[in-house]
C-alpha cells in the first residue's frame, strides 16, 4: 500500500530533511526537528504525491488517504494528551501548505481548527480563559470563511471595525470574553446570510474542507503567478501538514514570532526578527499589530519603547537562541524560524533556508565559509546567480538633496524612483507603458503579487520586517520601505498623506529600502561599487570555473562596462550596431541604396575610418584578450529611410534623384527581412562591403598591437552560414585583404576565422563548415528562431499563453530549449570537434546570461558563454556553480 501520510512528533519522525521532494520543504523540517529532539507539536504530513493525485484525477485523493489520516491524527491525539473533536480532551489543529521551494504567503493556511459551538466552551473551561477561547474561535471562523468557503474576510474586518468603534477600542486585545461572544454571534449570522447555510461544525468535516483548500491553493493566480517569476514547475504539488495547536494568545506570558539567525538584510552575525506578545502568527506577517524586537540590542537601534524578549522572558529567550544555534549549525546555513510561546514553553513551528538580499547571502556565503561551517565551493554555490542583479541596482547619491516626507522600516534595500499608484493593477498596466512606478498600499497581500512584480518599489504604510511585502520584495530584489506609519493612504480619493502634505496618483516619489525614507520627486541615483563580499565570491567563483566569460559589446562604453564586471574578451561585436548614430547611418545608407560597385564603394571608403577607429578603441580596452567581431549581418529594412526627409537628405548625399533612390527602396523591401538578404549574403553578393570591414579589422588590429604593445588576436565571424561553400568563399575574402594589409603595415598578426551558428543547417553540417572554420559561436537568439519558427519580437503574444497552458515551461529566448535547440548545439559542437579537435567553441545569445542555459553549455564542453555586459557577474557565478555539479 503507498504510504500517503507520514508522522512526527515527540523526539521522533517517519521522514527526514532528505526527503524535501514527498514531504515539501516545512515538512521535512519538521520532521528532522522532530528527529534532533527539538520542542515541535506533533502532526503529520500529507504528501506532495497527493496533489499530484489531486489534480491528476478530477480533484479527488487516493482511496487509502482518508484511513491514513485518521491513524496519524490519533497518533497526534496519543503524543498531545488530547483528542480531535472530544470535548473533554480537545485537540485543536493548525492546516498549512508546504511545497518544495519556498513560497511566502502564496498559499492557504487554517489555524484553530476543530473547534465549534460546543468545543469553544471545552477550549475555555481547560485554559481557564475564556477570553481566550472566544478569541480563538472567532479567528477560525474568519480564517475558514475566507480559504475554505470563498467568504472575504473584509466581511469580518468590517464587522470588527465597527465594534471597535463602537466600544472606543484600538486594538483587537482589549475585547473582552463577552465582546468576543458577541463579535462570534455576529460572524455566524454573516456566514449564514452570505452563503445560505450556517457555519459548518463537524470537526471532521472542518479538516477535509481545509485539506482540500490548502490542495486547491496551489493553483491560486498568486501561487501560480509567484511560481512563473521564481521558476517554479507547477509539477511539484505542495504537501499537507497538520498540526496540533499551540496557542500564543493565552495571555501575556505567550507569544509569538518570526526570527532569522542572521540579518536578512545586510547578512550580520546577530539574531534577527519580531514577536507579539498574546497573539497569532498570523498576527506577526500581517502587519496589523506593530511587533516587538526579540534583542534588546534590536530594540534600542528602532528606539522602541516596548520589551524586548530578551528582557520580557529571558529564560525562554536563552532558550530560544541555543536552539537558532543549533539549527543553523546543523543546516549550515541563515534560517528562517517561526515559533510560538504558550505560557511560557517554547515550541519551534517551521525552520527553513531564510531568503535574505543578494548583499546579504554575499556575506553569508562568505562568513560561513571563513568560519568552516561551509566550502568555498559551497559558498559559491550558495548564491543565486540571477540574484546579483539586485547589487547593480542604483542607490541614492550621498550628496543628493533629501526631501524627506515620511519615515519606515527599510525592508528591502536598494532604491527607486516612480510614478504613485495604489493598485497592483495599475502597476501592470503602467509597466506595460514603459512607466516607472512605485505601489503604494496601506498593506501587501498576496494578491497583489502581480502589481509587486511590475512596480519598481514598494511602499507600505503598515507591517514590519518580515511583513508579506518584506519577505515578497527582499525575494524579488526590489526596494521596499515598510511599516511608514505617517502616512495615511485614501484608497477612493487616489492620494496619500502625510505631515501635512499630500500626494496623488502620478506623483513622482523615491523610496529608499537601505534607510527607510520616503522622499519626494527623483533623486539623483549612484551605481554601487562591487567591492568586498563581491569581490571575493567572484574570485572563489573563477577558480573553480571551466568555462571563460566573454561579454557582447558593440561601443566602447559596452566593453568597458564588460571589463569592469571581470570579462575575458568580447565573444561578439555586432558591426551593424555601430551605425545608427546620426553621423554614420547616412553613409551607411548610401551604402544600401547604392546601385553600383563604384558607389558603394565610395560610401563604403567613409565607413573605413568609421569601423577602423572603434575596433581601435575595443582592441584597447581589451588589451590582449580576445575580440570577436562578426561581419555586417544587417535585417537591411532597419537602415532603409522611412521619410520622405530622410530620403532626400540621402539622396543629397549621393547626388541622386529622390525619385531614383525611392524606387530603389521599393526595391530592397523584403517581406520577411529576418530571413532574406542578410550575414554572409551580403558579402557573398557585394564582397566590397566584407572586404571593407576586413581591411578595418586588420588595420586596427595592426595599429592596436603597435600602441598597446600586447598581442591583438581578432575572432572574425561570418554570420548566418548555412552551407560551407558560403563560408569558404567569404574566408579567401578575408585572407586575402588581411595579408595585404598585414604586408602593407609590416606586423604580424594572429587571428582566427570563424562562424556563428545559427541556423540548423549550420548546426547539421557543422562537419564540413569545421574542415575551414576555426571556431563556432552558437547564435542560439537566432538558432531559437529558426528552430522554433518563432520571432521573438512578435512571440510575446503567445508565448505566455503557451507557457500557462503547459506547452512550454519557459520562454525559450530566456532558458535554451534543450530538447531542440540545445540538441542542435550538441550537434554542431561534436561534428564540429569530430574534425577539428581544437575548435574553440562559445555561444553569443541572450542564453550566455542564463544560468539554466550556462549549465547546459558546461555539459556540452564549450569554451565559453558570452552576453550582455551587466550579466557577465551571472554568467562566472553560474559557470563556477556548473563547473562543481559537473564533477
Amino acid at each position: 500500500m503507498t504510504k500517503w501520510v507520514y508522522s512526527f512528533g515527540d523526539g521522533q519522525a517517519e521522514g527526514r530533511a532528505s526527503d524535501r521532494n514527498l514531504l515539501g520543504g516545512k515538512g521535512a523540517n519538521l520532521a528532522e526537528m522532530s528527529s534532533l529532539g527539538l520542542p515541535v507539536p506533533p502532526g503529520f504530513t500529507i504528501t506532495t504525491d497527493v496533489c499530484t493525485h489531486y489534480y491528476a484525477n478530477g480533484r479527488t485523493y487516493p482511496p487509502e488517504l482518508e484511513a491514513q489520516v485518521e491513524k496519524a491524527l490519533e497518533e497526534v491525539g496519543r503524543i498531545a494528551g488530547r483528542r480531535f473533536g472530544d470535548p473533554e480532551r480537545l485537540l485543536l489543529v493548525s492546516v498549512r501548505s508546504g511545497g518544495r521551494a519556498s513560497m511566502p504567503g502564496m498559499m492557504d493556511t487554517v489555524l484553530n481548527l476543530g473547534l465549534n459551538d460546543a468545543t469553544v466552551e471545552a477550549l475555555a473551561a481547560d485554559a481557564d480563559d475564556a477570553r481566550f477561547a472566544y478569541d480563538s474561535y472567532r479567528r477560525f471562523i474568519q480564517m475558514y470563511s475566507d480559504v475554505v468557503l470563498g467568504l472575504d474576510h473584509e466581511v469580518f474586518e468590517e464587522i470588527l471595525a465597527d465594534e471597535k468603534g463602537r466600544l472606543g477600542y484600538d486594538v483587537d486585545t482589549e475585547f473582552s470574553a463577552d465582546d468576543w461572544r458577541r463579535i462570534l454571534r455576529l460572524y455566524k449570522e454573516r456566514v449564514e446570510s452570505e452563503l445560505g447555510e450556517p457555519f459548518p461544525q463537524d470537526p471532521r468535516k472542518q479538516l477535509w474542507g481545509a485539506i482540500g483548500a490548502v490542495f486547491s491553493s496551489w493553483m491560486n493566480p498568486r501561487a501560480v503567478t509567484y511560481r512563473r517569476l521564481h521558476d517554479i514547475p507547477e509539477s511539484w504539488g505542495t504537501a499537507v501538514n497538520v498540526q496540533a495547536m499551540v496557542f500564543g494568545n493565552m495571555g501575556e506570558t505567550s507569544a509569538t514570532g518570526v526570527a532569522f539567525t542572521r540579518n536578512p538584510s545586510t547578512g550580520e552575525k546577530a539574531l534577527y526578527g519580531e514577536f507579539l506578545v498574546n497573539a497569532q502568527g498570523e498576527d506577526v506577517v500581517a502587519g496589523i499589530r506593530t511587533p516587538q524586537s526579540l534583542t534588546e540590542a534590536a530594540r534600542l537601534e528602532t528606539g522602541s519603547d516596548k520589551p524586548s524578549l530578551e528582557k520580557l522572558m529571558p529564560e525562554v529567550f536563552a532558550t530560544f537562541v541555543k536552539t537558532a544555534e543549533r539549527l543553523e549549525a546543523h543546516y549550515r546555513d541563515m534560517q528562517d524560524l517561526e515559533f510560538t510561546i504558550e505560557r511560557g514553553k517554547l515550541w519551534m513551528l517551521q525552520t527553513r533556508s531564510g531568503k535574505r538580499t543578494t548583499a546579504a547571502a554575499l556575506k553569508i556565503a562568505v562568513d560561513m565559509a571563513n568560519e568552516g561551517l561551509i566550502s568555498r565551493a559551497e559558498a559559491v554555490c550558495r548564491i543565486d546567480p540571477a540574484a546579483l542583479d539586485q547589487l547593480l541596482h542604483p542607490t541614492i547619491d550621498p550628496d543628493a538633496q533629501r526631501d524627506m516626507i515620511a519615515a519606515g522600516l527599510p525592508a528591502s534595500p536598494g532604491a527607486a524612483t516612480g510614478e504613485i499608484v495604489f493598485s497592483p493593477d495599475e502597476a501592470e498596466e503602467m509597466k506595460a507603458r514603459g512607466i516607472p512606478v512605485i505601489l503604494v498600499r496601506v498593506e501587501t497581500s498576496p494578491e497583489d503579487i502581480h502589481g509587486m512584480h511590475a512596480a519598481e518599489g514598494i511602499l507600505t504604510t503598515r507591517g514590519g520586517m518580515t511583513s508579506h511585502a518584506a519577505v515578497v520584495a527582499r525575494g524579488m530584489g526590489k526596494p521596499c520601505v515598510a511599516g511608514a506609519g505617517t502616512i495615511r493612504v485614501d484608497y477612493r480619493a487616489g492620494t496619500m498623506s502625510s505631515l501635512g502634505r499630500t500626494f496623488g496618483k502620478g506623483d513622482v516619489i523615491t523610496i529608499d529600502g537601505s534607510t527607510g525614507q520616503v522622499l519626494a520627486g527623483k533623486v539623483p541615483m549612484r551605481q554601487p561599487t562591487l567591492s568586498g563580499n563581491f569581490s571575493t565570491i567572484m574570485e572563489w567563483a573563477d577558480a573553480v570555473r571551466r568555462m571563460g566569460v566573454r561579454a557582447n559589446a558593440d561601443t566602447p562604453t559596452d566593453a568597458r562596462t564588460a571589463r569592469s564586471f571581470g570579462a575575458e574578451g568580447i565573444g561578439l561585436c555586432r558591426t551593424e550596431h555601430m551605425f545608427f548614430d546620426d553621423d554614420r547611418i547616412l553613409a551607411m545608407r548610401e551604402m544600401i541604396l547604392s546601385d553600383t560597385e563604384e558607389e558603394r564603394r565610395r560610401a563604403l571608403s567613409k565607413l573605413l575610418p568609421m569601423q577602423r577607429a572603434d575596433f581601435i578603441e575595443l582592441f584597447e580596452i581589451m588589451a590582449g584578450l580576445p575580440v570577436t567581431i562578426r561581419l555586417l549581418d544587417p535585417p537591411l529594412h532597419e537602415f532603409l529611410p522611412k521619410t520622405e526627409e530622410e530620403i532626400a537628405e540621402v539622396a543629397a548625399a549621393m547626388d541622386v534623384d529622390p525619385d531614383r533612390l525611392r524606387q530603389r527602396t521599393e526595391t530592397l523591401h523584403e517581406f520577411n527581412p529576418m530571413l532574406g538578404h542578410r550575414g554572409c549574403r551580403l558579402a557573398i553578393c557585394y564582397p566590397e562591403m566584407a572586404e571593407m570591414q576586413a581591411r578595418a579589422i586588420f588595420e586596427a588590429a595592426a595599429e592596436a598591437a603597435r600602441t598597446t604593445g600586447a598581442p591583438v588576436v581578432p575572432e572574425i565571424m561570418v554570420p548566418l552560414v548555412g552551407i560551407a561553400a558560403e563560408f569558404t568563399l567569404v574566408k579567401a575574402m578575408i585572407e586575402k585583404v588581411g595579408k595585404e594589409v598585414l604586408a602593407e603595415a609590416g606586423a604580424e598578426i594572429d587571428y582566427l576565422i570563424g562562424t556563428m551558428i545559427e541556423l540548423p543547417r549550420a548546426a547539421l553540417g557543422a562537419g564540413e563548415i569545421a574542415r575551414e572554420a576555426e571556431f563556432f559561436s552558437f547564435g542560439t537568439n537566432d538558432l531559437t528562431q529558426t528552430t522554433f519558427g518563432i520571432s521573438r519580437d512578435d512571440a510575446g503574444s503567445f508565448l505566455e499563453i503557451y507557457r500557462q497552458k503547459g506547452i512550454l515551461e519557459q520562454d525559450p529566448f530566456v532558458s535554451i530549449d534543450v530538447e531542440g535547440v540545445g540538441a542542435l548545439v550538441r550537434i554542431g559542437a561534436e561534428r564540429g570537434r569530430a574534425v577539428r579537435e581544437a575548435m574553440k567553441l562559445g555561444i553569443c545569445g541572450e542564453h550566455g546570461g542564463d544560468p539554466a542555459s550556462i549549465a547546459f553549455c558546461e555539459e556540452v564542453g564549450l569554451d565559453y558563454v558570452s552576453c550582455s555586459p551587466f550579466r557577465v557577474p551571472i554568467a562566472r557565478l553560474a559557470a563556477a556553480q556548473a563547473a562543481c555539479r559537473g564533477e
